[in-house]
């Protein structure tokens, strides 16, 4: 496809972005921004949920993992059906469905059918994200265009988790209805919008067929994987349950690699991973997301269950870590211009270790300002230099038609990176867990699953550290990114 932005004798850096450039650029930030806004007020609202419908806990957790089972499990299959099916039909018929499930979900009265319009929003979501990213990057050139717009994306993202938990303290209040419907209208504008404004895009030509077998085995695969680490620190980590999904998860993803090496349009084509910064993308946002979600999730209990805070007054602890993000990451595509995505990456890295290590500083009376501030604006300094350089990392270099393939990988890489360690988290906390439950004894218990976190961000470090000490070269280093219609590579040079 075409970049409306750019002529051949025109720079790309001096380039202006026209009025319709910014309204495509809003409408897929929108979706963004529902996606991260709906992951994030939901939590504030689970035992407002349960009162009035009348549900148990383990009924409550799957109103949160079912969004993520349909998210995390139908990625791959979302991002390669936006390349071979168009990215804008693709985009706007998920966003429908997203508003519709979200007017479902205010108005349902059981649980069950609360779960269903919650996994259905996350398949939905599964279509519009790497959609959305591949728009981006199939209609701003690479280069500081595109960071630019990256960087003013994945802010939106931020911006809509931070004010999610903020919005979902005072929505609560009134109706938990309100936290299921306020996506509604949003999405309904952003789709109207969306109709005039969005780029049309061709379906992929000469894709040689559909991949259903791969799309059957990797929709499975995950799904499976998902499902089997939401589920495994209630039935057990060494359960019969648990090892046995988790044995057919590797059977089913064995299978999935061999149908892909041998099918001539596969889901996802393997030759794109002998791009070593592609690998480190993948797995740093596994690092990056895995991290961030466990410490949210034992610092929200931290600050509700031992410190007495409200909900509204947890939101607020977290706004400026949100806050920093929102205003610095608008500023991060002209950074990755000038220093690269490796150092950036390494950076926000160090930042996130730092930030989680001080944290291990809390206490039963702590002075927010001296103890949890501090890692606070560590951590969002460190998610606004990590989550747009990612981003930017694994599309460069990758051709329009496989942009929405790479979207999709990253995404499930997100997801499945948070609930992966999420659940490792919540098992290292349990096993701690006191007998007598005394306020310092469940503090103890946190310790070490924020040892953990810390370990995770460490990891991320390491993994990007290895691509920094590969790079002792000139700062144009070829990327080498296998055709989608042989496997020769070409030598993409790309800043990274």
């Amino acid at each position: 496809m075409t970049s409306p932005l750019t002529t051949p004798a025109a720079p790309s850096s001096a380039v202006r972005w026209t009025p319709r450039l910014w309204g495509t650029l809003l409408v897929l930030c929108a979706a963004m921004f529902l996606d991260a806004l709906d992951v994030s007020m939901v939590g504030v609202a689970l035992p407002s949920i349960g009162s009035d419908l009348d549900l148990s806990t383990s009924t409550l957790q799957w109103i949160v993992s079912g969004y993520i089972l349909g998210y995390g499990g139908l990625l791959l299959l979302g991002g390669r059906t936006a390349d071979l099916l168009g990215r804008r039909q693709v985009f706007l018929i998920a966003l429908g469905v997203f508003a519709l499930a979200s007017l479902l979900g205010g108005l349902v009265d059981s649980g069950p059918l609360l779960i269903a319009s919650r996994f259905i929003k996350g398949l939905s979501a599964a279509f519009t994200a790497p959609a959305g990213l591949s728009i981006i990057t199939t209609t701003f050139a690479e280069g500081p265009l595109r960071n630019r717009a990256l960087s003013i994306y994945t802010t939106c993202a931020a911006t809509g988790f931070s004010m999610g938990l903020v919005l979902s303290g005072l929505l609560t209040e009134a109706s938990w209805r309100l936290t299921m419907l306020l996506p509604a209208p949003i999405a309904l504008i952003a789709l109207l919008a969306g109709l005039k404004l969005l780029p049309r895009s061709e379906r992929e030509k000469d894709h040689n067929g559909y991949d259903i077998p791969g799309a059957v085995l990797g929709t499975a695969s995950m799904l499976l994987l998902v499902f089997t680490v939401v589920q495994a620190p209630e039935v057990g980590w060494a359960s019969a349950r648990t090892l046995l999904s988790f044995l057919a998860v590797a059977a089913l993803l064995t299978v999935f690699v061999v149908v892909e090496r041998r099918s001539p349009g596969p889901l996802i084509r393997l030759g794109v991973l002998r791009s070593g910064n592609q690998i480190r993308a993948q797995l740093g946002a596994l690092a990056f997301f895995g991290s961030y979600v466990g410490f949210q999730f034992l610092t929200t209990l931290y600050m509700q269950s031992l410190l007495g805070w409200s909900a509204l007054h947890t939101a607020l602890a977290f706004l400026p870590a949100g806050a920093l993000v929102a205003v610095s990451s608008t500023k991060v595509g002209s950074i990755v211009d000038r220093f690269g995505t490796q150092r950036l990456i390494a950076a926000g890295f160090a930042l996130m270790v730092v930030g989680y290590a001080l944290f291990l500083r809390i206490n039963l009376d702590p002075v927010y300002a001296a103890v949890i501030l501090p890692s606070m604006l560590l951590i969002g300094a460190a998610c606004a230099l990590v989550f747009p350089s990612l981003n930017i990392q694994a599309t460069n270099g990758v051709e329009d038609h496989e942009q929405g393939m790479v979207s999709g990988l990253l995404n499930t890489s997100v997801q499945v990176g948070g609930a992966i360690f999420l659940a490792v988290v919540t098992a290292v906390v349990t096993a701690g867990a006191p007998e007598h439950a005394t306020p310092q004894a469940v503090l103890d218990s946190y310790r070490p699953g924020l040892v953990v976190v810390t370990g995770i961000a460490v990891a991320g470090l390491l993994i990007t550290l290895t691509g920094l000490l590969r790079r002792r070269t000139p700062p144009q280093q070829s990327v080498v990114v296998a055709k989608s219609t042989s496997l020769e590579a070409e030598r993409v040079p790309v800043r990274d």
